[in-house]
């Protein structure tokens, strides 16, 4: 397997971004937190990848998908 085979991951933040970051990170699905989570918990959105005791993680490759999905039923650019 070569690094351009194993699939970055990401944490919330890099998800629905962190304003209050130094520097701030901005979102790439701009929702709320809860929201996310919500939309975790009923199959909306990508399962997470729990990788430690505090750390919770999704696959780059989901998260993409999840927006060709969106932007597919909304007609995005």
């Amino acid at each position: 397997m070569s690094h351009t085979d194993i699939p970055k991951l990401l944490r919330l933040k890099h998800i629905i971004g962190d304003p209050n970051a130094e520097p701030p990170v901005p979102p790439i699905i701009p929702i709320s937190k809860s929201s996310w989570w919500a939309g975790v918990k009923s199959g909306r959105y990508p399962e997470p990848v729990k990788i430690g005791a505090n750390t919770t993680v999704w696959r780059e490759d989901d998260v993409r998908a999840l927006i060709e999905e969106l932007c597919q039923k909304r007609k995005c650019e």
